[in-house]
């Protein structure tokens, strides 16, 4: 079966040579691949901008009633969360997948995402798509930060939190100032893409990536798919950019916690691969003391690595559906 993203002929060429030749790097306008149908990674989706940077964003929306809204992780891209979101809208969810700049199909990204930043972003994607109700929020990894700070400076539209094997840091600090990394990002990014590094290692990191942070299996991403958006400098770029910000971002949340309180039920769903090494324990014990600190529902996904939503989508479906149960009778 053809990608959903794909065209027959001279306008999916062309759009593959704009994207791949471009990188998100040159002067040349980022564009987009054409839309197709289907369900789950191929799923129809379309191109918005919010007021935030202006940025081009891809975004998926599936199914009828209450909101949930997924947000991945560095580096990840929106059909990450397939079979979640099927079994989501499968029991009555309208799913809200996303990029954000510099990751899947979003256009570049401009500078490290803050975490109100990405708030204002999922705020305003939501505006951009007639979204008015409380949703849940769902955050995987770096994404936590953005859904936790989304929860609480926008209070009135959250029905629930739910961070999944969310990103901790308990006292955020760095060595380099932030432009100094910024720029360092930037640098890297633009030797690896004149390197060629995107087009040769792409695809074949991705995969290797996905493999170790799963405790079964490889990537189940459609290699068509992982090509078009890891091929190009463009997503290299997002991914280095974000993790330059990602202190920052840390910084921001523990800033949050003492001015905006978390009026929403909260879950923290932590992933662990049933081992008993030290690394492994400790992380569990981290994500339970951060469940503690938000007053939240703390479940352990086992076994799992980091990219829980792939190796337990049924856990993660049901932590969603668990969280904000009124959503359902309203």
């Amino acid at each position: 079966m053809n990608s959903g993203y794909e065209a027959a002929g001279h306008e999916a060429a062309g759009h593959e040579a704009a994207e791949c030749g471009e990188a998100g790097w040159g002067d040349a306008p980022y564009a987009p691949p054409p839309y197709g149908t289907g369900t789950g990674a191929r799923a129809r989706g379309r191109f918005v901008r919010v007021d935030v940077d202006g940025v081009r964003l891809h975004v998926v929306a599936e199914g009828r009633g209450p909101v949930t809204v997924l947000s991945a992780g560095l580096a990840m891209a929106w059909f990450d969360w397939d079979e979640v979101a099927a079994l989501l809208v499968a029991r009555g969810r309208t799913v809200v997948r996303f990029d954000r700049p510099g990751h899947g199909l979003s256009g570049p990204a401009t500078a490290p995402a803050t975490a109100a930043g990405e708030a204002r972003r999922i705020a305003g994607l939501l505006d951009a798509l007639g979204l008015a109700g409380p949703v849940t929020a769902v955050g995987h990894s770096i994404a936590g930060f953005h859904a936790e700070a989304f929860a609480r400076l926008h209070p009135e539209r959250t029905a629930a939190l739910v961070l999944v094997d969310s990103s901790v840091e308990e006292a955020p600090r760095t060595l380099l100032p932030r432009a100094a990394r910024t720029g360092a990002a930037r640098a890297l990014g633009l030797a690896a893409t004149a390197a060629g590094l995107p087009a040769a290692l792409g695809p074949a990191a991705r995969r290797a990536t996905v493999r170790a942070s799963r405790t079964g299996g490889g990537d189940p991403a459609a290699r068509d798919l992982v090509r078009r958006c890891y091929r190009t400098g463009r997503v290299w770029r997002g991914a280095l950019l974000e993790n330059a910000g990602y202190p920052d971002a840390a910084a921001e949340v523990l800033a949050l916690r003492g001015t905006h309180p978390l009026t929403a039920p909260a879950t923290v769903l932590a992933g662990h691969d049933g081992s008993g090494g030290r690394g492994a324990l400790r992380w569990l014990a981290r994500q339970a003391d951060l469940a503690d600190r938000l007053g939240a529902r703390f479940e352990v996904a086992e076994p799992a690595g980091h990219l829980v939503m792939l190796d337990r989508p049924d856990q993660v479906a049901r932590a969603v559906l668990y969280a904000a149960p009124d959503q359902d009778r309203a």
